[in-house]
Parts: C-alpha cells; structure tokens; sequence
C-alpha cells in the first residue's frame, strides 16, 4: 500500500516513516507537514493510506478530511483524545494516540488491510470508500471496472461507484480466476462477457476494448 504521513511535528514524521520502511507491503510515497501540502500531493499522487495528525496550524487534520471529494483510508494520529468521535464519524479506519508503538502501528495497518479484501463465509467482498461511504461489494456483482484518470470506475449488477484508487490495485483485490485486465484501463468478470466480436467484448450496451498486449493472454484465460 503506498501511504502519506502528515505531521507538523518532524520527530513523529520520522517516527511513522521508520515504521513504513520497515514493514513489508508498505511504500512511502510522500511525507507533508502540513494539511495543505498534503492536499497538493493527493491531486498528483496515488495514495492507499494517510496517516494523518489531527492538530496542525492553519488546516487541521479532521478539517482537511470534511474539504474532499473522497480520501484513502485514514488513520488518525494525535496526542489528544478528544478527537475520536469526530474521526469515526469521517470513517477512519483506526485512531492512534501518540506516542504509539510499532506492534499498535502494526495493528492500524491490518485494520486497513482488511477493508481491502474480506471473506464472508463463502462469500468473497471488495470493500471500498467512495463519496465518504464505505460500500462491500459481492465479487459476484462486479461485472467490470474502468479506469478513469485517477479513479476507478466500478459496474455492478445494480449500481456504479466511482473510487479513488488505482486499477492496479483493484486488479490484486479481484480474484484471477473470475476477472481479467483485457486493456489498460479496463478489467472485466467472465460472467459479464457476451460475446467477443474482433477487439471488443460486448456487456449489455457496454462496448469493452481488448488491448492487442492482452488479447493473447485474455483467450487462454478464457478458454480454461
């Protein structure tokens, strides 16, 4: 997961990014000390988790959350604990009372590993954030997913939800049996395919392009 630390306090920023450094799975794409320099590096940069610190001069940490659109999952860090209820109320994954250590570190980050991808019983589920909600998705219902800039759009059987990721990481979320990456910008579920017709395949009134890269690769998939 590529994650953002932002923090006034360069001792905690430091703290945090030791700790990213040394957990495998984590990248640190970027570390502000301040709410609007993260802003800056969210319009420019692909970003999982934000470890944010909730009192910081001119632009707090929760204020910042109530100014987008749609956000990573958050993890709120402060020395204060009176700011709980109102992070929950944002839908933060977890809330880390300074000074925190590496195992309580460690715990944030599985709490947010786990709205990736959980399992149901049998049922598999690709949990999302869009638009401040938090939507469980059934594998099943996902017919396909396109990419959009710096979103991604999802097509369920009954809905769509536009999401602040990147395909690249939906795609490892997907299972590879049921979906595949036929284009650049798009994934699409072998329950959703109608018919192939030269390079495209037909879903409803969906017209899906097989990129000439992936066309080879999509026929054996498609032919197991």
């Amino acid at each position: 997961m590529k994650c953002l630390v932002v923090d006034d306090e360069p001792i905690a920023r430091e703290i945090l990014e030791s700790y990213i450094t040394d957990m495998p799975g984590l990248s640190l794409v970027g570390s502000c000390n301040s709410a609007l320099q993260a802003m800056e590096v969210l319009k420019k940069q692909s970003v999982d988790l934000m470890f944010l610190d909730v009192n910081m001069p001119r632009l707090s940490g929760i204020e910042l959350l109530r100014t987008l659109e749609s956000y990573p999952a958050i993890v709120l860090t402060t020395a204060y604990p009176d700011y709980a209820l109102q992070g929950y109320e944002l839908d933060v994954v977890d809330y880390l009372l300074k000074p925190f250590s590496f195992e309580r570190f460690l715990k944030a980050v599985q709490k947010v590993e786990s709205r990736v991808l959980v399992s149901v019983g049998a049922t598999r589920q690709l949990i999302v954030k869009s638009d401040k909600k938090t939507w469980p998705i059934e594998m099943d219902d996902i017919r396909f997913v396109e990419s959009i800039g710096d979103y991604v759009n999802i097509t369920t059987v009954g809905r769509k939800i536009l999401v602040h990721e990147t395909l690249k990481n939906i795609e490892e979320s997907l299972p590879r049996g049921q979906f595949f990456r036929v284009h650049k910008s798009w994934i699409v579920s072998r329950g959703a395919i109608e018919f192939i017709e030269g390079n495209y395949i037909m879903s409803g009134t969906t017209s899906i392009p097989i990129g000439k890269s992936f066309k080879d690769e999509f026929m054996i998939w498609l032919n197991k």
